[in-house]
């Protein structure tokens, strides 16, 4: 998923290995993840194939520093970044849509899907549109920049916690956490953000709802704990909206036009580096 901190120096890495010319193979390293299977494909989230790849089975942490930190959640915006997801028309009833950015001042604006898929491309700020315009989304701009997102993770004895209080949602709307990893300093054309499932790989513990009002109490653990940012990778946890009111197992689903990232917090390096 498309957030990263332009501003973070580089983080530091997991072991003291050089870096593979392979940044499939610099990412399971970084991450401590097992190595990939030739028979099976994912793609970053930016569209980019990686090629053949293993669903992302953890593999036992002989040792997870003990942590405890807040977590507050943001938007692409305060990043100076553009909305990844969600789209609006500049003219009403143009037919054409765009990201919003920073300087969008149309908070009652309806949002929509793009009427086919748009990748992420958050290193290309200026990639503001137009788009053919797709579903709308049946919420504005300004209750989508209503949502907030607090919380805590602690890490004891291998075992991670999580535990996060959301606000202001899409009401009654279906969402999916996750725990995202990008190559850092980036590659180039950027190939995106490495998307898995919190909790189990198969997508099956990282969904939850908010409530009528956008309310939602997410509380989960995770073991081994979470692979915090590295020097060569940078990772953090993001939200998602479905639109199309399913999850899609151990990947996020088609984004911009069902699956739409709203909030999320980079993750700061591990203790000890």
């Amino acid at each position: 998923m498309t957030r990263l901190n332009f501003t973070v120096a580089a983080l530091a890495l997991l072991a003291p290995c050089a870096a593979p010319a392979d940044p499939v193979a610099t990412l399971h390293l970084a991450s401590g993840l097992a190595p990939y299977d030739e028979s099976d494909h994912l793609n970053f989230d930016s569209g980019h194939d990686v090629g053949p790849i293993e669903r992302l089975h953890p593999t036992a942490a002989e040792t997870d520093p003990k942590e405890d930190m807040a977590l507050t959640f943001i938007f692409h915006i305060d990043e100076d970044l553009t909305e990844q997801d969600v789209f609006f028309e500049r003219v009403p009833g143009s037919g054409e849509v765009f990201r919003p950015t920073g300087a969008t001042r149309e908070m009652d604006a309806p949002l929509y899907a793009p009427a086919t898929a748009v990748p992420h491309t958050p290193l290309q700020t200026e990639n503001t549109g137009p788009w053919p315009r797709g579903k709308a989304l049946g919420i504005t701009l300004g209750e989508w920049f209503a949502a907030s997102g607090q919380g805590r993770y602690s890490c004891v004895d291998g075992t991670g916690h999580v535990e996060i209080r959301f606000e202001n949602l899409v009401p009654d709307g279906l969402y999916t956490l996750w725990h995202d990893f990008a190559i850092w300093p980036p590659t180039d054309p950027f190939i995106g953000f490495y998307d898995t499932p919190f909790g189990a790989r198969d997508g099956s513990e990282n969904a939850f709802t908010a409530d009528a009002s956008g309310a939602a109490h997410v509380v989960r653990t995770i073991t081994p704990c979470l692979q915090l940012s590295g020097e060569q990778l940078i990772s953090e946890l993001a939200i998602a909206w479905h639109s199309d009111g399913r999850t899609h197992g151990p990947t996020p689903g088609e984004f911009s036009t069902d699956t739409h990232v709203q909030l999320y917090v980079p993750l700061p390096q591990r203790a000890g580096l």
